[in-house]
């Protein structure tokens, strides 16, 4: 019997624990590899459009932050990376045309259209930087999504770089962020114990 209930206290304690060892991994991961108060590039992750080919809540506000941060002064370019995933739509170039709606001008705004994924995103951003001599990038996405994106940005230790969360779809509740933070972070715990799958887009 006690060794029963030993084994019980054990397992709640475990179920308590892990969560909050997940999501400290998760919240506390690096943001930044250099002290950054101007960059080269401002660079805003992609994330499917709309089957219509508008913008999603969260690619909306992904380059909503990238315009005010380009207002801002913080970089005088900005990367949409993004290729056509599981709409039939160009990321990059739906975010472009909403940049350029709002003020951006499209000269300031280089269209990364092949990456298929957050991977490919951060691997074609740097070829663009390095054919333009940009060595420093903010990188933007959803505060979900960041996490994931610096234990990526480590693997290109020759860039510099923070990262900088957009805000939130006001569409989404409080249920809806709590089941992406917890799938992400669930995912960065995995990554952190056995690291990335083999790919010729994350260097060593």
């Amino acid at each position: 019997m006690r060794r029963a209930l030993r084994i019980v206290v054990i397992l709640i304690v475990v179920a308590l624990l892990y969560p909050a060892i997940v999501f400290g991994l998760f919240f506390f991961a690096p943001n930044h590899n250099a002290d950054l108060t101007t960059v080269d590039a401002l660079i805003v992750l992609g994330t499917p459009t709309r089957p219509d080919g508008s913008p999603s809540p969260e690619q909306r506000e992904r380059v909503m932050e990238g315009v005010r941060e380009f207002k801002n002064g913080v970089s005088r370019h900005i990367i949409m990376t993004g290729g056509k995933t599981r709409a039939d739509y160009v990321e990059a170039h739906t975010m472009a045309l909403l940049a350029a709606a709002n003020g951006v001008p499209a000269a300031a705004i280089v269209e990364e259209g092949q990456a298929g994924n957050t991977i490919q995103n951060i691997y074609y951003s740097e070829k663009i930087m390095q054919a333009n001599g940009w060595h420093t990038a903010e990188v933007i996405s959803s505060p979900y999504h960041l996490p994931r994106t610096a234990l990526i940005l480590r693997h290109h230790p020759q860039l510099q770089w923070r990262t900088h969360s957009a805000h939130w779809p006001p569409e989404y509740g409080v249920w809806r962020r709590l089941q992406l933070d917890w799938r992400e972070a669930s995912g960065c715990l995995r990554l952190r114990i056995w690291g990335f799958p083999q790919s010729r887009f994350l260097p060593n």
